[in-house]
């Protein structure tokens, strides 16, 4: 092959081989920057859709402050009887859930250690009778000795002192015989209410201490409930008032009303209690749960839900929306309450009929382009 025809090939290769780097290395320029510009255009374009149910507006609202309570409820009439005097228990036969009316038996003591005493005393009694009896009639014939001038007044008056000794120990006597007739009676346990039996504590053929617990009557036709309030709730709760309550185990609200706030606070704790009187006991129980709401009172003020306000940095905020983008602001939180079932909290910093996001959109940072979309039906 002739020399030139040689160097003309070869310049055709590398002629080709530059061409085809210089087109691949402007490609890819080509490529990098649209990649850049995409990217630019994302960043100041990115629009976050939103739903009319993502927003709210700041209100103004009659706003229902509610104090949340819970507590046990307790029978407004119960007892526990207890043993007045020492010994065999007896006839016990009530049990848990008997219902038992005021004034019957429940059970008795074995009384004949006490007839007994009652015998006894009475003899006693008697006994000091007749020594009044032959007092009396010595004082009687020495009064009229002394008319008559045979015995002096010294004497008169010793027979006297011996008449009132006889009186005393006569009464003695008596009292001492109502005072076995008392204990006589006390062998016999009585119900002082009617009502439910909730607990039997002894067992009949035991022998019972004075004061043993016997069994313990509730009436269940009144229950209330005993909450706990703090020093600072407690300022705000007064009889009258009312609540929405729910029992362990139901599924139903129960009215209740404020009808008692004890004057005094719990030793230790400090807490305030307050007696909630249930309006309607049917099928209820002393000791279930209860919890609810308790309404304090109401005011007029701007409001928004509880869910709304952000607490993830050092000062409240809301994220308020203003011609489509979104921006944080500081609020100051107030009063908490209730209107129409929801939880909302009154705030300052915002103005009415100001658009925010409510709490079911996540945070968005600020600055964010948002647009209305209509609900999806």
């Amino acid at each position: 092959m002739k020399r030139w025809l040689k160097w003309i090939v070869i310049g055709l290769v590398v002629a080709l081989l530059a061409a085809g780097v210089l087109r691949a290395l402007s490609a890819r320029k080509a490529q990098k920057e649209a990649l850049q510009a995409q990217q630019s255009a994302q960043k100041t374009e990115t629009v976050m859709a939103l739903t009319p149910s993502d927003l709210v507006q700041v209100k103004t609202i009659e706003l229902t402050q509610a104090l949340a309570i819970s507590g046990p409820l307790k029978a407004v009439n119960s007892v526990v009887i207890k043993a007045r005097v020492a010994g065999e228990l007896q006839g016990l036969t009530v049990r848990e859930g008997d219902f038992v009316k005021a004034g019957q038996i429940i059970a008795r003591v074995d009384s004949t250690e006490f007839q007994a005493r009652v015998r006894q005393a009475q003899q006693q009694a008697e006994s000091a009778k007749a020594q009044v009896d032959i007092a009396k009639r010595s004082f009687d014939n020495n009064r009229s000795l002394v008319d008559q001038g045979f015995i002096s007044k010294t004497a008169l008056e010793s027979s006297l002192a011996t008449l009132s000794a006889a009186e005393s120990n006569y009464r003695a006597a008596q009292a001492g015989a109502d005072v076995a007739s008392k204990s006589l009676d006390d062998t016999v346990l009585r119900a002082p209410i009617s009502g439910l039996i909730a607990q039997r504590l002894a067992q009949p053929g035991e022998r019972v201490a004075v004061d043993a617990r016997i069994v313990e009557i509730v009436d269940l036709s009144r229950l209330e409930l005993e909450a706990s309030l703090s020093a600072t709730d407690s300022l705000d709760v007064k009889v009258g008032q009312m609540a929405q309550l729910t029992i362990e185990g139901t599924t139903q609200p129960l009215a209740a009303k404020v009808v008692r706030v004890n004057p005094s606070a719990v030793a230790g704790s400090r807490a305030v209690l307050a007696y909630l009187a249930i309006e309607s006991s049917a099928n209820l129980r002393q000791g279930l749960f209860a919890q609810g709401t308790l309404e304090t009172g109401k005011s007029r003020t701007l409001a928004v839900p509880l869910s709304a306000v952000r607490t993830d940095k050092p000062q409240p905020y809301v994220q308020l929306v203003s011609k489509g983008v979104v921006a944080h602001q500081t609020v100051e939180v107030g009063a908490h309450g209730e209107f129409n079932g929801q939880s909302m909290v009154g705030i300052k910093g915002v103005n009415e009929d100001a658009t925010i996001l409510n709490g079911t959109v996540g945070t968005l940072r600020a600055g964010t382009l948002v647009k209305l979309m209509p609900d999806a039906k």
